[in-house]
């Protein structure tokens, strides 16, 4: 704004937000009322800041207007609220496909159904409130409360949660690389119980530092410890107090689909057994991406990953790497038992297609009635590697690089959701098509 070296922030308006709390969005800005701001840094600075009220994830779009007059400046956010209710009816086949399952005379036993019901925003403040009803063949029965901030400031929150879990079935152990599982038609070879209460501090949505301390206890059928003795270390049960600390700082420009900025995370958690004869467990968990713009339509991301696992010794049930939350991608057939792991990701990404807004006009509301379409092509390579003193013999993939490289197209719409079909090819010359709902890296 020519002519003013600094800027007055006069007033900032909000409107649009219906059900958000309007401290809820003061919260999230680095300048208020009364603040001289450099107008050579202006216009990046409120643009900064609408990108942190996006990137809570509550709107559609955030949309800023800026008036100045006589050097005093008032700011207008306008803001499109989403949907913020979700019930999902959960039923599904407790079978590996439907064929299996017609097959079976009590095939109407084996089905599990229920709700997962999810309240974003709830009161207005940004809390998050989850629960799962599930019965059938598998029960689980679950509630978390999620809170960000509370206060004027929004630094202090509170999380929270239940869960009661049993299976009728078991992955018990690891055999050449896939997972050997259990079935019990009469009995729950697993049954799991925990609570979880946490502090929450939070500078801003792109800074978050969690502090949580659980209770578990743990419980596994005889017919699993035949197979495997060492399923828990020493019995069918165990009882362990864990204490994590996770901190977050994510300065991607969006967090669904990042182009721009980074991501870290280290995580600390230190596991305590109540069961006798049960040694303590130390991991550290650390995570680093990197976005960068290559001019035009081409983008870059470079993603790496680590734990390291300290114990005198683990049960199967802890010795996990990859094929669960992480992977070497064209690997997802297999899962790679260790305590120690590294990965590194690497995408080159294209804008194929940006259709735009596609109106629906058949629906009223604002918060459906628009889907945004954006596709990308991307090329990647990835490279791990999983340390473990005594794998089992039968298990080739620990202890050994893994590389893989693949193409991809991605569907970026509405409600962060991202849709990823990719063909993807490893050192072993294996390969396959994988579809994912979410950013791979």
């Amino acid at each position: 704004m020519p002519g003013y070296p600094t800027l007055r922030v006069a007033s900032i308006l909000f409107v649009g937000n219906k059900v958000t709390k309007e401290p809820v969005l003061r919260a999230e800005l680095d300048f208020r009322e009364g603040d001289t701001l450099r107008a050579a840094t202006f216009s990046k600075r409120l643009e900064a800041n609408r990108r942190r009220l996006f990137n809570l994830q509550l709107f559609h779009q955030v949309l800023l207007q800026a008036v100045c007059r006589d050097g005093e400046v008032t700011i207008l956010y306008s803001v499109q609220e989403r949907w913020y209710t979700f019930p999902v009816p959960i039923f599904s086949l407790a079978d590996r496909n439907f064929r299996s399952w017609l097959d079976r005379a009590d095939r109407w036993q084996r089905v599990d159904y229920g709700l997962h019901l999810v309240r974003r925003n709830f009161r207005g403040r940004n809390e998050q409130l989850l629960a799962n009803v599930q019965l059938g063949f598998n029960r689980k029965y679950e509630v978390f409360y999620e809170a960000p901030g509370y206060g004027r400031r929004r630094r202090i929150g509170l999380g929270a949660g239940l869960s009661y879990y049993r299976s009728h079935a078991l992955d018990y152990a690891t055999v050449q690389d896939r997972l050997a599982n259990l079935r019990q038609e009469n009995d729950f070879p697993i049954e799991r119980q925990y609570a979880t209460l946490g502090l929450r501090w939070r500078r801003t949505v792109q800074h978050l530092t969690a502090l949580d301390v659980s209770y578990h206890r743990e419980q596994v059928s005889d017919s699993v410890l035949y197979y495997n003795p060492t399923y828990y270390l020493h019995g069918p049960r165990r009882e362990y107090v864990e204490l994590s600390l996770v901190s977050t700082l994510n300065q991607r420009h969006t967090f669904a689909y990042p182009l721009t900025g980074q991501y870290a995370q280290l995580a600390l958690s230190y596991r305590t057994f109540v069961t006798p004869g049960t040694p303590d467990v130390l991991t550290l968990r650390g995570r680093y991406a990197r976005y960068l713009a290559l001019g035009g339509p081409f983008y870059y991301t470079i993603g790496t990953a680590a734990q390291v696992r300290l114990a005198r010794s683990v049960g199967y049930a802890d010795n996990r790497a990859f094929g669960y939350d992480v992977l070497v991608r064209g690997y997802d057939a297999y899962v790679i038992d260790g305590r120690h792991y590294g990965l590194v990701q690497q995408g080159l990404t294209y804008r194929l297609l940006d259709v735009g807004q596609l109106q629906l006009n058949g629906v009223r509301t604002t918060k459906f009635n628009t889907i945004p379409l954006v596709f990308y092509l991307n090329t990647f390579a990835d490279v791990g590697y999983v340390q473990t003193p005594a794998p089992r013999p039968t298990n080739r993939l620990p202890n050994k690089l893994l590389a893989s490289t693949g193409v991809a197209l991605h569907l970026v719409t509405y409600y962060d959701w991202v849709l990823t079909l990719e063909y993807a090819r490893t050192r072993e010359r294996e390969g396959g098509f994988f579809f994912r709902t979410q950013f791979p890296i």
